[in-house]
């Protein structure tokens, strides 16, 4: 009995230092990398948007979506600033991740996510922007795309996955979204687990490539390891291949510019398994492969990823004038 005691004190004694340890870890995120933006109010959510570029008529309006475990910093950090010279760029961060409030508990699909940022952009005055979504957005986008066409006038994927797949979730997903264990496993990741970390698996995800000696500090790897985005980022992985399987079926219905661009040797969303098809399932789809290049285009092959945004909005344009 004194034995269980003593176990049950050193158990709460951890649990206590682990929380508190995973509040501090998140204060100092936060602190060292606050909303670059301003915060929006939609349907009762906190959403973070930057805005950048010409305020005038002429400029077309256009949304960048980041993917899993980023934020707008991914693209405040070289992309944005040089689309912002003739768009009026707005980036969003995705409900549950940066400093957006999550939508519900279960992660929120694509579809309710789509929803959010279009009312977000509609609310900033871009009724019909074109909308770039990357990897994870670029679900996003294509929720969007067939779900509200009125809302946007040309769609670019870059690296998006968009078809059902068969490879299994990862062990670190199937245990961070797990509806008991996950609640357990998160503040260890929050408490113990250094930025450090993180910015050493970021050459994993720009592989063959590498991302910009600083780009890891300006993107901010203690924000992905705060609890709610860790847990938001879990569930919305988990969810993805069953929420694609079911947008995948309505694609033809998608009436707009699409624009695709995919790296030959991206392995974390494959391109024959995703962009390949994809080119044939939507009508007037153009598909731009990049030879050697990774995940992470919009980064390493940024003239091409901007030269596929020129085409979209000169096609959306051309078609709007018809």
């Amino acid at each position: 009995m004194k034995l269980a005691l003593i176990v049950l004190a050193l158990i709460v004694i951890f649990a206590g230092v682990t929380l508190w340890k995973a509040r501090t870890h998140e204060a100092h995120a936060e602190a060292s990398h606050p909303p670059e933006g301003r915060i929006l109010t939609v349907d009762g959510h906190r959403v973070h948007a930057v805005v950048m570029g010409p305020d005038r008529a002429d400029a077309p309006d256009l949304v960048l979506i980041h993917g899993l475990s980023g934020n707008t910093r991914d693209f405040t950090h070289s992309l944005a600033p040089a689309l912002a010279t003739r768009y009026r760029v707005i980036v969003f961060d995705r409900p549950g991740l940066g400093h957006s409030e999550r939508i519900d508990r279960t992660g929120a699909t694509i579809i309710q996510q789509a929803d959010l940022l279009s009312r977000a952009a509609r609310q900033l005055g871009a009724e019909r922007p074109i909308v770039l979504g990357h990897s994870y957005g670029g679900a996003v986008a294509l929720a969007w795309a067939v779900h509200q066409p009125e809302n946007l006038s040309g769609l670019v994927l870059v690296s998006a996955p968009s078809q059902p797949w068969q490879r299994d979730l990862s062990w670190y997903y199937r245990l961070t979204s797990h509806p008991i264990l996950g609640p357990i496993v998160i503040p260890l990741i929050t408490a113990y687990v250094r930025d450090s970390r993180v910015s050493a698996m970021l050459d994993a995800i720009f592989a063959p490539q590498a991302p910009d000696p600083d780009y890891a500090a300006h993107v901010g790897a203690g924000l992905t390891l705060r609890r709610e985005t860790l847990r938001t980022n879990a569930l919305q992985r988990a969810n993805l291949l069953a929420e694609i399987t079911a947008l995948q079926p309505h694609y033809h219905r998608i009436d707009l510019p699409v624009e695709s661009v995919h790296g030959t040797a991206d392995t974390t969303v494959g391109l024959d398994i995703h962009a390949v098809p994809l080119e044939q399932q939507i009508d007037g789809a153009r598909l731009t492969r990049l030879d050697g290049i990774g995940h992470m285009p919009h980064h390493v092959a940024r003239s091409e990823v901007i030269a596929a945004i020129d085409r979209a909005a000169a096609r959306a344009g051309a078609a709007q004038q018809e």
